[in-house]
This record gives C-alpha cells, sequence and structure tokens, in this order.
C-alpha cells in the first residue's frame, strides 16, 4: 500500500473519533439515566455526532497547468494500480476542478460531471451539490484499471465553441489571442473545459478513511470559480502548490500565489506546502550527484525568497521517477525521487491541523457541558452533606427545634420563589435585548442589502462603479456586525446581573456565564473583503465581461457574507437560549433540595424514626454521587483525551539510528 505512513496516521485518527462519537453517546446515555438532559442540549448533541461522522480530512493540490500535478495524485494515492489511473500524460491535463472521496451513501463508485453551461445560471458548486439531477453520471468498476482509466478522462474533456458563448460563459482570455489579433488572424472559436466541476466516488483506503482530494487545474479556473479560493482551499488541511524545478515561479505562477494561495497562511498555521516537481529534469549525467544537489538546493532558496515561505515547507520531487519507483519497486529511485519527505511532511501536517480544529469546536463545547453536569453533581454532593449535617444536629432534640428548623426552610422557599418571579422579568427584558441582536444578523436585512448592491452594481459599467458597489456592500456588513456586536454588550450586562442576584442572595457558585461575541465574524468579512479586491483585480476578472464578474462576485463572495450572517445569527439565537440553562440547572437542583428538607423535615417531626432512616438514606445518596462523579470523571478525560500520532516503521527506524 503506497504511503503508508500518511494512511497508519489516517487510520488512527479515524479510530480515535469513532472512540470519541462512542463516549458522547455514552455522555447522552448517562444524562437520561441522571435526569439531567434536556431537549437543546439533546440536540446538540446529536448535531455534534452527525458533524463528527460526516468530517472529512482535505488535501488540496493547486498549480498552472503541466505542473505535475495529476501525477503527483496518482503517485500519492493510486501507485498500487501500478498505472496511471487519473490521466496525466502530457496534452491530458485535469480541465475541471475535481473532488475524489468516498460516498459510503452510495450504492456503487461513481464520477459526476457538472456541465459548463451551468455557469450561465447564477448558482454555486455547493447548491448544484444538492441537485443530483443537473450531473452527468458515469459508474465505475474499481475492479477494471482500465475501464477506470478511460471513466478519469473525462476530466480531460474539452469542447469547441464560438466566442461569443466563451464570453458569455467567463471563459475567454483576449491576452491568449493577441498574438493571433497582431497577425489579423481573427478568433472565431475556441476550446473551453466540457465540464464546470467533477465528482469522483471511489472506494480507495484512504478516501474510506474521510480523505478528500481536490484537484485544481490552472490559474484560469481559479480566477473562474471564486467559491475554490473562498469555501474549498480555506477549508482545506493542507494545500500542496506545485511548481516546475527547472523554471522555478514564473509570472502566472506568482499570481496564482498572490492571489489565491497566500491567503491560506493567514487561518492556517500549518498545512501549506510547496512542491518543486520536475527535479529529474535537473539531473545531468554530465554532473555528479553534489553538483545536481547543490542545483536542486540553490532552486528551493530562491522559490523561498521569491515566496517568502520557509525552506523546510518546499519539497524538491520527481512525481514521475516516484510512480515508476512504485510501480517498479524501485527503492533507490523512490529515495531520490523525494516523496518519501512529502509524504512525511502530509503526514505531519494535515491529522494535526485538523485535530486542532475538532478541540476547538466540538471537544471544547462537550467538555463545557460535561463540566457543567459535573459541578451540578458536586453541588448535589454538597446539599446532600448540608442536609445530612442538619439531620444529624437533630439527633437528641425535642419537637421545637424541629419545628423551628421546618420554619425556617419554608421561609426560604418563599423568598426563593419571589426571587424566581424577578428573574422572569429578568429574562423577559433579555429576550427583548436578544430580539434586536438577532435583528442585526436578520437574514432577511442581509438580503435586502444584496438586492440594493446587485441593483446598484448592475447599473454600473465602469469598473470603479463595480469596486465602489463591492466597497460600500462590504462596508454596510461591517457596520451592521458593528451594531450586533455593541447589542451583545448590553445583554452581557444584563447576563451577568442575572446571574450575580442569585449567587449573592442564594449562594449559587459564581458561575462565569458564556459570552456571545462577533469577533470572528468579524474576521471573516475583513478576509472576505480582501478575497473580493483579489478577485477584482484578478488578470482573469479584468479580461472578463463585466456583467459575467458580477454575477460571479454575488455567487461565490455575497453568497459568502450571506453564509457568515447565518452563522452568527444561529450562534446568536444558540447563545440566547442557552446562556441562562446553567443558572437553570442550578435553580432546579436548589428548588428540588429545599423540597426534599421540608418532606424530611415534616416526616421527622410526625415519627422520630424517620431520622434514622433518612441519614442512611443520605449516606447511600452520597455514595451512588461518588459514583457518578467518577463516571463522568472518566468521560471527560476520554472526550478530551488528544489524538496520538502513530509511529511508522521508517520514523521508528529513524529514531533507533539516532
Amino acid at each position: 500500500m503506497p504511503n503508508n505512513e500518511l494512511m497508519l496516521q489516517i487510520e488512527a485518527y479515524a479510530k480515535w473519533k469513532n472512540d470519541l462519537i462512542r463516549e458522547i453517546k455514552s455522555y447522552l446515555d448517562w444524562l437520561e439515566d441522571n435526569d439531567l438532559n434536556d431537549a437543546e442540549n439533546d440536540l446538540r448533541i446529536y448535531e455534534t455526532i452527525e458533524s463528527l461522522k460526516s468530517d472529512k480530512i482535505t488535501v488540496a493540490f493547486v498549480a498552472e497547468v503541466s505542473r505535475g500535478k495529476t501525477e503527483l495524485i496518482n503517485t500519492l494515492f493510486f501507485s498500487q494500480y501500478k498505472r496511471r489511473l487519473l490521466p496525466s500524460q502530457a496534452g491530458r491535463t485535469t480541465m475541471c476542478p475535481t473532488e475524489i472521496f468516498f460516498d459510503d451513501k452510495a450504492d456503487r463508485p461513481y464520477i459526476r460531471l457538472l456541465p459548463i453551461e451551468t455557469r450561465l445560471n447564477g448558482y454555486s458548486i455547493a447548491e448544484y451539490k444538492k441537485e443530483v439531477i443537473e450531473w452527468t453520471n458515469i459508474h465505475l468498476d474499481p475492479e477494471s484499471p482500465d475501464s477506470l482509466a478511460e471513466a478519469f478522462s473525462e476530466v480531460t474533456r474539452t469542447k469547441r465553441v464560438p466566442v461569443e458563448r466563451a464570453r458569455e460563459l467567463g471563459l475567454y482570455d483576449e491576452k491568449e489571442f493577441l498574438h493571433l489579433a497582431s497577425q489579423d488572424i481573427p478568433t472565431t472559436h475556441i476550446e473551453i473545459p466540457k465540464w464546470r466541476h467533477a465528482l469522483i466516488n471511489f472506494p480507495h483506503p484512504l478516501l474510506q478513511q474521510g480523505l478528500v482530494v481536490l484537484d485544481t487545474p490552472g490559474l484560469n479556473a481559479l480566477g473562474a470559480e471564486p467559491e475554490l479560493t473562498l469555501n474549498m482551499l480555506p477549508n482545506a488541511q493542507a494545500v500542496l502548490f506545485l511548481l516546475a524545478a527547472d523554471t522555478g515561479v514564473t509570472k502566472s505562477d506568482m499570481e496564482m500565489w498572490q492571489h489565491h494561495i497566500s491567503s491560506y497562511r493567514v487561518s492556517h498555521k500549518k498545512g501549506l506546502l510547496v512542491v518543486l516537481n520536475k527535479i529529474d529534469t535537473l539531473w545531468d549525467e554530465l554532473q555528479n550527484k553534489e553538483a545536481i544537489d547543490i542545483s536542486i538546493h540553490s532552486q528551493c532558496k530562491k522559490t523561498s525568497e521569491e515566496l517568502c515561505i520557509e525552506m523546510e515547507n518546499i519539497f524538491p520531487i520527481s512525481a514521475q521517477k516516484a510512480l515508476l519507483a512504485k510501480v517498479k519497486n524501485d527503492d533507490i529511485l523512490l529515495a531520490n525521487s523525494g516523496i518519501n519527505k512529502l509524504e512525511h511532511a502530509l503526514s505531519r501536517d494535515i491529522i494535526p491541523e485538523k485535530h486542532h480544529i475538532i478541540s476547538q469546536k466540538v471537544i471544547s463545547e462537550i467538555s463545557t457541558m460535561i463540566n457543567t453536569d459535573k459541578q451540578t453533581l458536586v453541588d448535589r454532593i454538597n446539599a446532600t452533606l448540608k442536609q445530612r449535617e442538619e439531620l444529624q444536629s437533630l439527633c437528641g432534640k425535642n419537637a421545637d427545634v424541629i419545628m423551628h428548623l421546618l420554619k425556617k426552610t419554608r421561609g426560604e422557599q418563599i423568598v426563593y420563589n419571589k426571587n424566581l418571579e424577578g428573574l422572569k422579568k429578568g429574562r423577559r427584558i433579555l429576550d427583548s435585548y436578544n430580539y434586536k441582536l438577532l435583528e442585526h444578523l436578520d437574514l432577511a436585512s442581509v438580503d435586502k442589502l444584496v438586492a440594493s448592491t446587485r441593483k446598484s452594481m448592475s447599473g454600473s459599467w465602469t469598473t470603479v462603479g463595480m469596486k465602489n458597489g463591492m466597497k460600500e456592500f462590504f462596508d454596510s456588513m461591517a457596520s451592521t456586525m458593528e451594531a450586533a456586536s455593541n447589542q451583545a454588550l448590553e445583554s452581557h450586562k444584563l447576563v451577568r446581573a442575572i446571574y450575580h442576584k442569585f449567587h449573592k442572595e442564594h449562594g449559587f457558585r459564581n458561575v462565569k456565564p458564556a459570552l456571545f461575541t462577533t469577533n470572528r465574524f468579524q474576521r471573516e468579512l475583513d478576509l472576505l473583503y480582501r478575497e473580493a479586491e483579489l478577485f477584482r483585480k484578478s488578470p482573469v476578472t479584468t479580461m472578463t465581461e463585466q456583467s459575467f464578474v458580477v454575477k460571479k462576485f454575488f455567487i461565490s463572495m455575497v453568497s459568502k457574507a450571506r453564509n457568515i450572517f447565518f452563522n452568527a445569527n444561529q450562534e446568536a439565537n444558540r447563545w440566547a437560549k442557552e446562556i441562562i440553562n446553567p443558572l437553570k440547572a442550578q435553580i432546579k437542583e436548589h428548588k428540588l433540595d429545599i423540597e426534599k428538607r421540608l418532606l424530611t423535615l415534616r416526616k421527622i417531626s410526625q415519627s422520630r424514626d424517620t431520622l434514622e432512616g433518612r441519614i442512611a438514606e443520605l449516606e447511600a445518596t452520597l455514595k451512588d454521587l461518588e459514583q457518578q462523579i467518577s463516571a463522568i470523571n472518566l468521560m471527560l478525560e476520554v472526550v478530551k483525551r488528544p489524538f496520538s500520532p502513530p509511529v511508522s516503521d521508517n520514523q521508528q527506524s529513524a529514531a533507533d539510528a539516532s
């Protein structure tokens, strides 16, 4: 099996994730057994489990044409077929963005191809993925490499169309035909990709464990489909940017890097790798190995300086020689190809990056919930200890003492009930504050802004007008988000006051309520505006008909901005519903405690025999609660347990050698 180290990592990660899912399910059962569950929390936990099940690890390959990108994909993931599975021979390059994955809901492997004409309809690729009927479907036979190769060749298909049709589709780059225009040679028809996007569902072991490979074909495709750089690439755990070792960083490579790739580092600490492919073109038989190595190192250093990226993230390889070495089991050629270091870097970067994301989102949220429930158990223990101490103090006391304590407890209940009325009033005020917060983030308001911006930009046919329309749109969105942030601060003040009141008057533990903040969404809007500027200044955009540019702006960037507001609205809405839950849990426990104390005191006032029996019951309750604390501590330990990467044979050998 090729790429054993990466395979080990992904298999171990899948096992860790399945263990996490199993523990979260156990937690859900535990909540029900201990009468601590509620509908909202149950729904959150179910959603968390489903998100973990559908979680994928994405590796994106980005390069200009003829950089050997598809050959590298063949080498890394499909060399066991002893041939090129994806078309990567000269003249057969991938023409459309292609996603390779495993679909466990499908009956059989397939290729789905989205016709290029769908670019005219104003819908994004993400929207089309929900409409299977719009795709051309080809069934795959995994047992037949020949039929697989033939089916996969569809991603290289082109079609010849009139220039006007290419302009309508946003696929005509006038710069490519300037040399013909200078010779008075008319250009009436051009070749364009036949397909807009390809989805390949394939039963490969790595893909079955959750790996997704994204193949992106060249600068023109990235400029024509901003959704790739705005949605797909930022969501990848690793991006491999390929260059040719013999040419280094060309002008088009640099355009791609500046406009579409370098921003990946803004939101990812790791995972951006530069692959200097085709080093075999530098293997000069008239030079010794040392001279060749110096030449390759020099090219890496120059690339590092031009792209402003660390040398350790640049990998000189020969994908073609690596594939040949794997097919022929040639270990020497494999080592010379440099592929091993790249495979190790992939193993080093993508799993920790994915684990970091899950730790921030899933583990943090579930751990907070478990800790809240653990604190509820601690409250129960403290209440039980207090009640036991109270009852033990009554042993040998007369009836007047018992009646005094009963009267005192009833007084506590009266005060407590009055405060509950105050809570209801405070909650109504908080609801009004949160309603205003959600109004700022309401999608209906966003859609009104979208409509007015579309009308404004469509009526302006100048670059300046288009730029102003973009800026005004994002300025308005940023202003609205800022207003939402200010409103959230008002809600925060009231929430703190409500919590503080119960802490002060009833001795509730001093909980610091979670606060909703728009900081993340404001950062996303800022980054999106920067991407919009890059899109506007892109050479492809400049040469594309302006009406099509406006359409693409709304399909990709405006839809992404709308999605940011949707996510902010969802998070704010969930926060508004859940912010009082920790206090409600304490209120519920306090109410039960008062009721139990009153019931016990009434029984004791009627019969002294009840006192000893109740103390014994409390002792048994304490033991049960301590067992539950142990159980929840174990759950918390498993949920927070970090992913531990396995050590491959190669790593172990290197460690032993050192």
